[in-house]
This record gives structure tokens, sequence and C-alpha cells, in this order.
């Protein structure tokens, strides 16, 4: 048995999630892993969605004369051969100590990091293939931004995985616009991990005759951790034998000296500050489209941050920090960007300019792919709604009602004011 502070073992990491985003985290992981050869495992695991994929002929690994670069081939051989995303994150090497696996279940074996970076409509499923093949006291960290959202309750996408797999989960959200990272341009970001206070406290948990070591350690010794609402949960403490999962060991993970890591216990206000600053940006679009210029766009954020102050203190009054919006890359900086430069807002903004809905211009733009503030939107404002409370929102609940055509986006100043939005103190 180790005795308290020797780490005789290493931290595995597995990054769930391949795409955009994903790969350019996987980057950074897999960096800091061999950097800091004393915490954690030099490979990293990266899950990959299998699918053919045909070499780009702009890409510097398409070759004519080669018949494979013009088939198909399969996406995780393509990284693995290339070490390269070429199709979510072309032209960016990546690390060689990143494994491309297309095995979930594989992928995250023997992994004590698990770090989630998929589209959230995949997250039930993919806690389903993951459940009895992760280690019982594994930690994760969400990338995902959004919110879970009904008429009844809100939660976050983090507790959601922590509570479906049993783990706690922490999050990362920040003025990240995903290819800019992975070029290595300076940025900054929020990571939010609140540790358990039994980890690192007790040995690897060994099997015995009469029961497993999962239920012997969940009923005989780990406390219960509580997310923002206040919910239990049971957790596996962190063995000993391993480093602790403090913020200086997960700051290690993520930092970098062209992404610097801004460390809190706050998962609430990380994980809305990435979700709610989208439907900002919707508005933001909308005033830009009318020609209304920067003026326009800074009143739409400075009210759009203080609904999310205030949306904030009022569901997650536990645990939720007003300076985590005000002060860290994942509230005011993300806005910012997102109202600046982001899908959300260049969609809105052509809507606007085009005089047709934006359904019309995410099915023209994006390839398939959907637009998260418009979901966001419609799930918020129904949460609202159930609650009574939409008028306390009325940069939120103006953005609904343009979604719907009830109001028209020259309408918005004269919806605050009547609303008291521009009135708003934090």
């Amino acid at each position: 048995m180790a005795t308290l502070g020797a780490a005789s073992r290493k931290h595995k990491i597995t990054i769930v999630g391949s795409g955009n985003w994903g790969s350019a985290i996987a980057k950074i992981v897999a960096e800091n892993a061999k950097e800091h050869s004393d915490l954690f495992e030099p490979e990293v695991q990266m899950w990959v969605f299998e699918e053919e994929v045909t070499i780009p002929k702009d890409s510097k690994h398409h070759d004519e004369k080669s018949g494979q670069s013009t088939k198909p081939q399969k996406l995780t051989e393509l990284i693995n051969q290339y070490h390269e995303n070429v199709k979510y994150l072309p032209n960016i090497p990546l690390p060689d100590n990143i494994v491309a696996n297309p095995s979930v279940e594989d992928a995250v074996k023997g992994s004590t990091i698990l770090v989630f970076n998929l589209p959230h409509q995949f997250i039930g499923k993919v806690c389903e293939q993951m459940k009895g093949n992760i280690v019982p006291f594994a930690r994760g960290i969400s990338c995902i931004k959004g919110v879970v959202v009904n008429s009844e309750e809100i939660g976050l996408f983090s507790e959601d995985i922590g509570q479906k797999l049993g783990i706690y989960c922490g999050a990362l959200s920040g003025a990240n616009i995903a290819t800019e990272v992975a070029q290595e341009k300076f940025s900054e970001t929020t990571v939010a991990y609140d540790p358990p206070p039994m980890d690192s406290r007790h040995p690897t948990p060994q099997p015995s005759r009469a029961t497993s070591p999962e239920r012997t350690e969940v009923d005989a010794v780990a406390p219960h951790h509580k997310d923002s609402h206040g919910k239990k949960t049971k957790l596996l403490p962190l063995p000993s034998e391993y480093p602790p999962l403090s913020h200086e060991t997960v700051k290690k993970l993520f930092h970098r000296p062209y992404f610097h890591v801004a460390m809190t216990s706050d998962v609430a206000g990380v994980s809305l500050g990435g979700a709610l600053k989208n439907i900002v940006a919707l508005a933001a679009g909308f005033v830009d489209g009318l020609g209304w210029g920067d003026n326009a766009k800074a009143a739409i954020m400075r009210v759009g941050l203080l609904e999310e102050v205030r949306f904030g203190q009022k569901f997650f009054p536990g645990s939720f920090e007003q300076a985590t919006l005000t002060e860290q890359s994942c509230g005011v900086a993300d806005m910012i960007t997102s109202c600046s430069s982001g899908r959300n807002f260049r969609c809105a903004k052509m809507s606007v300019e085009r005089g047709v809905s934006i359904e019309e211009v995410e099915q023209k733009e994006l390839n398939g792919q959907k637009l998260q503030g418009t979901s966001t939107a419609y799930e918020v404002y129904g949460f609202l709604k159930g609650k009574g409370m939409e008028e306390e929102f009325p940069l939120f609940k103006a953005v609904y009602d343009i979604l719907e055509g009830n109001v028209k986006p020259e309408q918005i100043p004269e919806l605050l004011v009547q609303q008291g939005g521009a009135r708003s103190r934090l």
C-alpha cells in the first residue's frame, strides 16, 4: 500500500471526442502529458467516431499517384498515420503520443482523467457505452458548452455526465475559437474543478471475495459530493497512489504558453457562461444585421452579461460566483468573441440582412450542423416561462420572440426599456 502523498502511479488520459475543438484540446493535453511526465502517462487516447474520409485535394497528404489518397479511408487510421485530423482540424499537426481509437469502451479503459468534448446530443449514448469500462474513481472535465434544460429544471452537462457515470466532472470554457487555439495563437480559458474532499486519501481499491471494490468503497468509505443544486452523488475516492487532482495538477493538464488557464471551483458559472452567451450572440447579430454598429452590440453585450449573472444568482445560488462571468474568460471574454465572429452571431446577422428566417440561413450555411444559440434560447425561455420569470430576462425573451416571429429585431431597444433591461444593475 502506498503511503499518503507518495504518488507511485501516473494519470492516464482519454479525450472523449475528436471534432474541431476535441482535436484542439487533445493537442494541448498531449503536449502537457509529455511535458509533465511525472504526473501523466505519455500516451493520450482519443475516441473518434469512426467514419470513412477521403483526404482533401488541398491537403499536404494528398497524392494523386497514390490510390489510397483517392479512396475513402477510416478516419482513425488517417489520424494515426499522418498525426492530423484531416477532416475536422486540417493542416494542424497533432502530437505523436495521441492515439485515435474507434472504440470508446477501449479508449477509456484504465483512464483516470476523462476529457469530454463531443456534441451534447451524444452524451447519453456515449456514457451508456462507457459504463462498466471506466475505473470507478475516474474524474472528468467537460468542454461541452450548454446546459440541460426542461420546463421544470436546469442542470449542467458536467453534472449530467457525472451522475450518469458516478464520477465527479468539472468544466472548461472560454473565448476559445478552436482553430486559433490549435494554431497556437494566444488565448485564455477557465477551468472549473471543485476537488471532491475524499480524493487521494485511500489506496487503490482491492477486490475481495465477498464484494466488488466499487460496492465496498462506495458504501463504507466515500462521502457524498454535492453538485451545484445540492444533489448528492456517491463517489469513490481517488487513490493516493495517484497525484492529487488539485487545481495545480489540473492546470498543468491544460495550460500552455499560448493557452493560459485560470482555475476556479465555480462549475456553474463556467458552464452558464458557455451556454447563455449564445443567446446574447444572436441578439448581437440581429442588431449588427440592421447596421446599427458597435455601440448597439456593446449595449447588447452589457445587458446580456447582466442577465447571465442574474440567471446564475437565481438558479444556482449555492455555487455560482458573479466574478466568474465578469472577470474570467468563460464569461465576458467569451461573450465578446461570440458577439463578434461566432456562428450564432454570423447567422443571426445574415438572417436580418437577407430578410429570411435564421433556420433558412442555418440550413444553407452550416452543412447540416445546428446552431446552439437557437436551441438554447428556446430551452431557456421555456424554463423561465415555467417559472413565471420570463419578464425578468428581457433580452432572453426578446431573442425568443424574434425567433418565433412575434416581434422584429428593430424592436429590441424598446423591449429592453419597457421591461427594465437597459436600466439593470449588477
